[in-house]
């Protein structure tokens, strides 16, 4: 691992559609920090996003609709050695630079991410939170919502997210596992529960479960993806 890690450069990088609600609020989360910079790919916002990033004096870049393709064109943008790809809807923890620059310099670790809260009291959300970080930690299969880290060096060997509709993260850390060893940090970031909330805890959860099956299965993202936005909006 390079020597110069613990002092690198960290790009924070933000895909955003129509986040005018969050996108302040989680960019306030990155400070206090060192060596940073932050970079909003938006994908054509009909709400303020736009306005309210390009007022907080970071880099804003538009891109073609998909996180996937948002978080490529992100990375591209990205100055730093280090690349963190954060959900607008996702808070990060005090101290998260330095936690990165310290995981990232142990040898054989190719990436990381952190432990998952969702911010909402129902006791259901909390076997959620039990079962991402069981799942996490034991088969180092962090996803998107938990804030994935890694250096430039290592996205840029195995080429990036794989520009999916659907389950880019799920691929990603798929190629990542064959390259080295990825980390869970034990302190949490904390997402919005607005997913959760929108379905219900159960029929959510479930869903998501299915979709894995289904692309586990060799069903293409792109069906998935159809079938997983009618599933999602469909009125309860």
């Amino acid at each position: 691992m390079n020597q110069n890690i613990g002092s690198a450069r960290i790009s924070i990088i933000i895909p955003t559609l129509n986040e005018a609600a969050n996108i302040k609020e989680a960019i306030a989360t990155t400070q206090p920090s060192t060596n940073i910079e932050i970079i909003v790919v938006d994908a054509g916002s009909h709400d303020s996003t736009l306005e309210i990033a390009q007022s907080l004096d970071i880099k804003v870049i538009l891109s073609s609709p998909g996180r996937a393709v948002q978080m490529n064109a992100g990375a591209v943008a990205a100055s730093g050695d280090i690349l963190l790809f954060l959900h607008a809807d996702t808070r990060l923890p005090t101290g998260f630079d330095d936690m990165i620059r310290t995981t990232l310099q142990q040898p054989g670790i190719v990436a990381g991410a952190f432990n998952l809260r969702i911010d909402a009291s129902l006791l259901s959300l909390r076997w959620v939170e039990w079962g991402v970080n069981m799942r996490s930690h034991f088969c180092q299969m962090p996803y998107g919502d938990q804030a994935i880290f890694l250096t430039k060096a290592v996205f840029q060997q195995i080429g990036g997210f794989p520009e999916l509709p659907i389950m880019e993260d799920f691929e990603l850390m798929r190629r990542l596992k064959r390259t080295g060893r990825i980390v869970i940090i034990p302190t949490p970031v904390v997402t919005s529960a607005r997913r959760w909330l929108q379905k219900g805890v159960f029929k959510t959860t479930l869903l998501n479960q299915i979709v894995i099956i289904a692309y586990l299965l060799g069903i293409s993202p792109q069906r998935i993806c159809s079938w997983y936005r009618r599933e999602k909006f469909k009125r309860v």
